[in-house]
């Protein structure tokens, strides 16, 4: 009935939480593997899924895709799925129930995601429930070729709610969040010069087969926040977060990750943003271009 399609690289913490999650619902787990270094392929073996590896690029809708073309899934649905990520025991049961009897016009379906931090959850600061497109029929979807915020794109028809959450609970320490969104800070920096500079093409959800949520925070992001001074923008954010959407009702652990997601990582993007500008910001655009790919190692 559906296949599940995870990207891997040293998973080992958060694979079997995330497989046996999926078990109840799907009749083949496919791990698209970056040559992990850890048993994160032995796990995925032994739990019964089939594992595929596949250099990684620096680009998640290329491997994601690569691993969609090349998995060869013959189920009527495909599922994706973050290593991190689990399926709750009531949406196993929506899954199960009312999958089968989607109408032929319905292309998509449309999940909303939990995030627990240092194992609390989320509640406000605008960032639950947070809609994303997980579950599409076999052949119809693909990952934007975006340098950030990727989401599935469904090529035909329509796309419905489902109830019940996914959740994602990364259990990585602080060091390993930090790093990994000091290596995002590039990728969404070049987004930003992307908006104001157009130097790379890039999909658009908002053009069909996304959700409403992602195009209008696109929207937003490319109109408004985009336009705003360096330095400043992450302060307006963070404060809209943390006060008008009311990020400081949450747990006082989760302050620190409105603070750090919501400031200290969108400072870190300015802070590149300006590097980039006083580096190559007169150059012509063949050469900011090939700066990106050479000196931040992004390819548009």
């Amino acid at each position: 009935m559906i296949s599940a399609i995870i990207l891997t690289f040293n998973e080992s913490k958060h694979l079997r939480r995330c497989i046996e999650s999926l078990s109840p619902v799907c009749s083949r787990i496919l791990v698209i593997d970056s040559f992990s270094t850890d048993d994160t392929c032995d796990i995925a073996r032994e739990l019964g899924a089939e594992v595929f590896q596949h250099k990684w690029i620096n680009n998640y809708a290329a491997q994601l895709n690569w691993g969609i073309d090349h998995a060869k899934v013959s189920t009527p649905w495909t599922l994706r799925m973050d290593a991190d990520e689990y399926l709750t025991p009531e949406l196993q049961q929506e899954i199960l129930l009312r999958l089968p009897g989607l109408p032929k016009e319905v292309g998509g379906v449309v999940l909303p995601r939990r995030v627990v931090f240092k194992s609390k959850t989320i509640h406000h600061g605008g960032f639950y429930p947070q809609w994303l497109l997980r579950i599409w029929r076999t052949g119809t979807g693909h990952c934007e070729e975006r340098m950030m915020d990727e989401h599935m794109v469904v090529s035909s028809g329509a796309v419905v709610k489902f109830r019940h959450v996914l959740v994602d609970e990364n259990l990585n320490d602080i060091h390993w969040w930090t790093t990994k969104h000091n290596n995002y800070a590039r990728r969404e920096a070049a987004d930003l010069l992307n908006i104001e500079l157009g130097l790379f093409h890039q999909d658009d959800i908002s053009h069909g087969g996304g959700n409403a949520q992602a195009s209008r925070k696109r929207w937003i992001k490319e109109n408004i926040y985009s336009k705003l001074p360096l330095g400043v923008r992450p302060a307006l954010y963070f404060l809209y977060r943390f006060v008008i959407l009311g990020g400081f009702l949450d747990h006082p652990r989760v302050w620190i990750f409105h603070f750090l997601q919501g400031f200290w990582y969108r400072l870190i993007v300015d802070v590149n943003v300006w590097e980039f500008r006083r580096q190559v910001g007169k150059a012509d655009p063949e050469e900011q271009r090939s700066f990106l790919a050479e000196e931040w190692k992004i390819l548009g």
